[in-house]
């Protein structure tokens, strides 16, 4: 699963102006010690009994929002044998349950909670003895009322967009979303990741409509109600949470890998750009399975992308689900780089090697799954876009981890937790794929790969964890890593290293300081260190085994630089006492993405230097886009003396660059420049643009320069918007608009992601605020309540309660008094949940 941090966790993080102050988005902590449940360890279920195949007919009530099923699920005694069998069965009416003999079915008895059923067998089964039950059931996923959490919003299984097509422009669809056991909301199984089975799902649907599930497409019947029955059947095993169905009008684009089918299921409207989207799919098949040296181990993969969706994606074995952020236009997708999507595609792919055919056997050991997808994006990153965007994804995803003081106090092989969603999130993702990152540079790329094509065949089909994986690279390596595991995998926290710097001439001696300042025990830290003297580079290959040690260099001459870390690829925060004059050297230097960013981010925090300022100047011409577009964002506009000598290659970037993104960065840097009037014409050239960036950067620049130009601008631009070009047309509607413009601006804000909805919150809220139609306020309240209700469990309910009061201030002078009560009823509804 791919968690959208875009959209989802990232947001925790980030701040918002609301009326001058802060609304920020804190991180709910657990008292350890006063919860019972983190005392409980949580071992990998017991098998008693191992799904073989199951089998199910299912069809729809759009009205009731059920599904009927009927399923035929065939199991067997895991070793003991066994006269009883327990389903989990959750929210369902349970009509019939038998069990299958010589074609007939004979009753059971049986037990019902309304979440695990009970079941009697007709006799003692002994292993490898096989038996099939038949369940008639009502699977009713819109009254279960189970929660979801930060990482999957809803855990109710089955879902019913827009069933009876009231919700004007958004299509009648139905999905599932198994992960972590929400299967059983919509077919009784043992719902756990331990267990494996074959499958066959026959959906009665509309005639009309598409549909997608597991495996391959075998029949499609035509029936004389107007309806259709597809069976998909699945021949390979995996797990019940990796069962999906997707029921919907979507256009299918048919593509290839070698001999196997590759479809990508999209909304009419994005179907044109199909290949725009997903095209680079059997190229990335090709690289993981060359790399892994384990081919794509499935017979088909299907992308489908849905509205409404409960996380990022999902890695429904051959059968990927996308939210509706991965589509794109052709114009939305010129501003689309690495991040925007792309890594959610190859991240779900990945799954069907590290999830799918191999599965962690727990959601204690989800990083087996998990970490590994997070990995694959800076694979692919490295592979398909050359090693600086491969450096900047791998450095995002650190300081997404870090972002969190209480990521620094999970294990990443997680045995005690409050709920199995917690799991779910940074520590897993972001540093399990750091750490996998380590483990390839200490050993090495070709072992590293030899160790996880072990993993993969030994476990093929079956689950997998930590201890397995280091088993396997143990076995290609040659080299004990327990302490590794122990360090990285089995405790938690990172190194917070101090780095400082002696030349003693005297003795030509570079003395190098290294302290691990955190409170836990010293890191076991293998490093380069990168000596640059005399003009040229010389590596050093040293362990840090202690919270402090001194290396002792004898040089010919001060060195220019010691780069510590010289790889660049430890997990820690590091305090680097390098001079600006240092870091000048790294930057012209040192080859990475990551040198050149550590001396852009030092230079930034002293603009007046010279030597910063000529590193700074140095960046705007950066080979990578990202730390132009980083130099850009962060030049000091009241530094003029810097401003003055950047001006030429600023104005050199918003008329030539290739890039998009650093295009409208550059247009945003010279519209705050004391002169912007001179560059009327380049904005407004700008505002014709392919690229929704570069239009949103233009227009927000003609705002600020002449605001009665700008809005009717806007108003011309708003049937054929996206992307950044939406918040900067909002943004103008909000200081100047009417009543008119609500429309807009209401329903483009109810369609974006979690985060582009916090980005554009403050300017939102205001035009609550302003509009005349008290309709049209309270409309924006409850979508703000809506906001404030999904995202409780970030704990941003009380900045949101704070900001509708204000709301709540400003309609009363205006004399909306059934705006305020409407706010009042609004506020009792988010501190009530």
């Amino acid at each position: 699963m791919h968690i959208n941090y875009k959209d989802c966790q990232r947001a925790v993080f980030r701040t918002l102006l609301v009326f001058g102050s802060m609304l920020t988005f804190p991180v709910l902590a657990q008292d350890k010690q006063e919860d019972p449940l983190l005392k409980i360890y949580r071992a990998a279920p017991d098998k008693i009994n191992d799904l073989v195949h199951t089998k199910l007919d299912v069809r729809f009530d759009y009205k009731k929002r059920y599904l009927y099923g009927k399923e035929w699920v065939t199991l067997k005694p895991h070793f003991n044998p066994t006269d009883s069998l327990r389903l989990d069965a959750k929210g369902m009416d349970i009509n019939t349950l038998s069990i299958v003999k010589n074609g007939k079915n004979l009753p059971l008895k049986f037990t019902y909670d309304s979440l695990t059923l009970a079941i009697k067998l007709d006799k003692v089964y002994r292993e490898n003895e096989k038996y099939t039950i038949y369940i008639s059931y009502t699977a009713k996923p819109d009254e279960l009322k189970i929660e979801g959490g930060q990482a999957i919003t809803d855990a109710k299984g089955l879902y019913f967009i827009n069933p009876d097509s009231t919700e004007k422009g958004k299509p009648v669809q139905i999905w599932t979303q198994g992960e972590l056991e929400s299967s059983s909301a919509w077919f009784p199984t043992i719902d756990h990741t331990n267990q494996k089975t074959t499958q066959e799902i026959s959906m009665t649907v509309p005639s009309k409509y598409v549909t997608l599930s597991n495996g391959r497409l075998t029949l499609q019947k035509k029936n004389t109600d107007g309806t259709r029955t597809d069976t998909w059947k699945m021949d390979l095993p995996h797990s019940p949470y990796l069962f999906m169905m997707a029921v919907g009008d979507f256009k299918i684009y048919k593509d290839k890998w070698r001999d196997k089918e590759v479809n990508y299921y999209l909304e009419p409207k994005y179907a044109p750009y199909a290949k725009d989207i997903f095209g680079f799919t059997p190229e990335a098949m090709d690289f993981y399975s060359k790399v892994l040296g384990v081919d794509y181990p499935w017979n088909k993969y299907s992308q489908i992308v849905v509205r409404d969706f409960v996380s990022g994606a999902m890695e429904n074995t051959t059968a990927t689900l996308h939210g509706s952020y991965v589509q794109g236009t052709k114009r939305e997708l010129l501003d689309r780089y690495f991040d925007k999507g792309r890594s959610t595609i190859v991240h779900e792919l990945f799954h069907h090697w590290f999830g799918d055919y191999v599965t962690a056997e727990s959601w204690s050991n989800i990083t087996v799954n998990e970490s590994f997808a997070n990995f694959s994006e800076t694979l692919w990153a490295e592979h398909k876009y050359g090693q600086d965007t491969g450096d900047e994804h791998n450095h995002q995803a650190m300081l997404d981890y870090f972002a969190n003081p209480e990521n620094a106090k999970k294990d990443l092989v997680r045995f005690h937790y409050h709920a199995a969603l917690e799991v779910f999130d940074a520590v897993s993702y972001q540093k399990g794929g750091r750490i996998l990152n380590m483990l390839r540079t200490y050993l090495g790329a070709p072992a590293f790969f030899k160790g996880l094509n072990i993993y993969l065949k030994t476990n093929a089909f079956k689950n997998g964890e930590a201890q397995q994986l280091r088993l396997a690279l143990e076995e290609a390596s040659g080299k004990d890593l327990n302490w590794f595991f122990n360090q990285w995998y089995y405790n938690a926290g990172h190194p917070l290293l101090d780095i400082d710097y002696r030349w003693d001439e005297a003795t030509k001696t570079q003395l190098v300081f290294l302290k691990q300042t955190q409170e836990a025990k010293a890191f076991i830290l293998p490093m380069a260190i990168d000596i640059y003297v005399g003009g040229k580079k010389e590596r050093h290959q040293i362990t840090m085994q202690g919270k402090s040690d001194t290396l002792k260099f004898i040089l010919p001459a001060k060195p220019d630089l010691v780069n510590v870390d010289g790889d660049k690829i430890i997990l820690m925060q590091k305090t680097n006492h390098l001079t600006m004059e240092n870091y000048l050297f790294q930057y012209t230097n040192a080859p990475l993405y990551m040198d050149r960013l550590e001396a852009i981010e030092a230079a930034l925090n002293l603009q007046t230097d010279p030597s910063a300022q000529k590193i700074l100047i140095a960046a705007l011409n950066d080979k990578y886009y990202q730390l132009r577009l980083t130099t850009l964002q962060g030049l000091d506009k009241g530094n003029t003396q810097l401003i003055a000598a950047a001006l030429p290659v600023i104005l050199k970037l918003a008329g030539q660059d290739e890039n998009t993104l650093v295009k409208a960065g550059a247009l945003s840097a010279l519209s705050n420049t004391a002169n912007a009037n001179q560059y009327l014409a380049l904005f407004q050239a700008a505002v014709k643009n392919q690229s929704y960036a570069i239009q949103g950067a233009g227009l927000t620049a003609l705002a600020q320069l002449n605001p009665s130009e700008a809005l009717p601008q806007a108003k011309s631009l708003e049937k054929d918007s996206g992307g950044d070009l939406i918040p900067a047309i909002v943004a103008i509607y909000a200081n100047y608009g009417t009543d008119a413009e609500w429309t807009f601006v209401n329903s483009n804000f109810k369609d974006l992601g979690a985060q582009e909805k916090f980005d554009m919150m403050k300017n939102y809220i205001s035009f609550v605020i302003r509009v005349k139609n008290p309709e049209y306020a309270q409309q924006g309240v409850s979508t703000i309540k809506d906001f404030a209700l999904a995202f409780k469990s970030y704990g941003v309910a009380p900045q949101i309660v704070e900001a509708l009061n204000y709301v709540k201030g400003e309609r009363s002078k205006s004399g909306d008094q059934a705006s305020v009560k409407f706010i009042e009823e609004a506020v009792k509804q988010i501190n009530a949940k």
